[in-house]
Order: structure tokens, then sequence, then C-alpha cells
């Protein structure tokens, strides 16, 4: 069997066929495979290596398949860095798709590099494979090339396994009150019986997941009094009304905000308690948030 080119890109043709292919089925499947190893540590660098040296003899095969392995271990993790200072952040399918499209991209522009030059200097390439060879080796050098074989696939397997399929990172809901102009600053305090006033609440789903929330609003009438054993002023409750319950289901990444408005009708001093509760566990409290407000102001 022989193969050859060199008037005509087949290299670019199958990388760049292979590439987008192999992107296509990793996206449709949602999982990675061994297959894709090649996707992740060859292709990257086999196009750089190809826009870079579009001539023949410019360098040997040999380094030109090894460059072309250590430019993708550096242009994949680069491409990731980039993805994370983006909205779609390191997924799978973005990683997926940025690979792809890299590798599409660039093998485009290795293409157009290649054939400005003339015919007779564009990279080359001619194999003459036969079979009879594996013969001529004994069997315990046949095992050993099997076993070698075998490993750095297994090797190179996991390496592309981790690298396509970024582990999920930890895993939060943010839970946030904020003032009525939106900002960390300007919360009721103080008012006057029967006075309007308002804060905006928050979720940040950071959950891997959608996630149905419930938050539950609650006033808690408390006294502040000093403890003698410990000499710190403690605060205990008096009565506690339920004021409202609000349910929200956020898909991961997104977040919600909602100003909720509240009046207290009687002095005291009070506590307007913020409960989240997450996936209908209303035993459990996830997150929890106050706000001190004395009424009327002194």
């Amino acid at each position: 069997m022989r193969i050859h080119f060199q008037s005509k890109p087949w290299d670019l043709f199958v990388v760049v066929a292979y590439g987008l292919g192999m992107s296509g089925v990793l996206l449709g499947l949602h999982v990675g495979n061994l297959a894709a190893i090649f996707l992740v540590f060859i292709l990257p660098g086999y196009v750089l290596m190809a826009c870079l040296f579009p001539r023949d003899k410019e360098i040997q095969w040999i380094e030109r398949i090894g460059l072309s392995f250590v430019l993708s271990v550096a242009a994949v993790p680069l491409l990731g860095l980039m993805l994370n200072s983006t909205p779609y952040g390191i997924t799978f399918a973005s990683v997926v798709v940025t690979t792809g499209l890299f590798t599409a991209l660039v093998g485009g522009a290795a293409f157009a590099r290649r054939m400005r030059i003339p015919s007779s200097d564009r990279l080359e390439l001619t194999l003459n494979l036969r079979t009879s060879w594996w013969l001529e080796f004994p069997a315990v050098d046949k095992a050993l090339a099997i076993l070698v074989a075998a490993s750095i696939t297994g090797a190179v397997g996991t390496l592309a396994y981790v690298a396509s399929v970024p582990r999920p990172g930890e895993q939060y809901t943010e839970f946030y009150v904020l003032g009525p102009g939106g900002n960390a600053a300007g919360y009721p305090r103080c008012l006057n019986a029967s006075q309007p006033s308002m804060v905006l609440l928050g979720i940040a789903n950071h959950e891997t997941k959608r996630v149905n929330y419930t938050v539950r609003i609650d006033l808690v009438g408390i006294r502040v009094f000093l403890n003698a054993t410990t000499g710190a002023n403690e605060t205990a409750e008096l009565n506690r009304t339920t004021w409202s319950w609000l349910n929200v289901t956020i898909g991961n990444g997104q977040n919600w905000t909602e100003l909720y408005p509240f009046q207290i009708n009687t002095g005291s001093l009070w506590k307007v308690q913020f409960l989240l509760f997450k996936d209908g566990d209303l035993l459990s409290v996830y997150r929890e948030l106050y706000l001190f407000v004395q009424v009327p102001c002194a």
C-alpha cells in the first residue's frame, strides 16, 4: 500500500475533516472517547506546524510530528484559559467546539499558505506500507512492541479524557440582599411605623444543574440583653411571623433578582430574616440572611 501527497494537501483535508467530524461526535454523545486523543494531542499542533512550515524539507517529519504533540499540549490549555474569561466558561461542549474550530481555522490558513508556493516545494510524504516486515521480528520483540504500544495508548487516552472532560468546580449558590439601589448600601436600618421600604433579593446558581429554590421571609421580634457570664450582648427571639414565600427555578450559571417591599407596623427591634431552601427541602435551611430594623427611629 502506497500513501503519497504533495500537489494536493490531502493531510490537511483529512486533519480538518477528522477534527470537525470528531467534534460533532463528541457533542452528540456528550462524552469523551479514545478516538478523541488525536483531536486534543495531535491535530491543533499539526495544523500549526503546517501553517508555520508549509514547504517540504524545512524540518524532518519526525520533528514535525514531535512538535505537533508539543504545540497541541500548549495550545489546548491556552484555549481553555481564553474560554475561562468568556461567559461560556470551561465546559465539555465549549472545549470541544473551540478545539474543533481552532483546528479548522488554522488548517484553512495552512492550506492557503501551502497553495501559494510551487507544487514541487510543497510539503510531501510518501509511505510504502507492507505487512511482511512484522513477520521478520521474533515473538518476544513482537510482544514487547505490543505491550509498549498498549501502554502509550492507555497513558495518552487517560490524558485525553482528562483534557476533554473538565472536572466540575465547586458547587455553590450565591444568596444576597442589597439596598433598594442595587448596592451593598442603603439598607433600611431604621424605619417609622408603617413606613414603606424595600430590599433587593438575589440568587446566583453555581450548582452545575438547574435548581428549584424557595425563599421564606420572616419578621422576628427580638430583645437584646447582656449575658452576665460572657459579658457580651445577645439576642432573644420574642415572636416570629412568616411574611412571604417565594419560589423560583434557576438554571446553572443564571441569576435571579427581585425587589421585595415591606413595612413594619409595630414599634420594637426587629429582625427581617431571609431563609433559602433548595430542591423542595423545607426542613434544612441552605442559606440565611437578615437585617436588624429599629422601629421607630430614635
